[in-house]
């Protein structure tokens, strides 16, 4: 039986301010059950004895080394720009937070 309730499930949409259905509610309760069962079981295997790794096959860092650049200088970017607020785009607020 899962850990995950219906409340439980409930209670972070309403955290997160998604608007769930009792159909999805329902759901993602059964959903998210199987992924903790899931989670629980690998930690069963997880020993001491087995390494801790984050992907199965071995990964190397694929960015290109950072490099000073000719780029376009402040006017030339912001000359497209609908509106500007000093040396940046000026947008429209949209939280009411300051």
């Amino acid at each position: 039986m899962s850990e995950i309730s219906a409340e439980q499930v409930a209670h972070l949409a309403n955290l997160a301010r998604i608007d769930l259905s009792p159909e999805e509610i329902e759901s993602l309760t059964s959903e998210l059950g199987q992924i903790v069962e899931a989670v629980a079981k690998v930690q069963e295997v997880a020993g001491p004895d087995v390494p801790a790794t984050s992907h199965p096959l071995p990964l190397t860092n694929v960015f290109r080394s950072d490099e000073v650049r000719p780029s376009l200088t402040v006017e030339q970017a912001l000359s497209g720009a609908p509106a500007r607020e000093g040396d940046r785009f000026k947008v429209a607020t949209i939280l009411d937070e300051d």
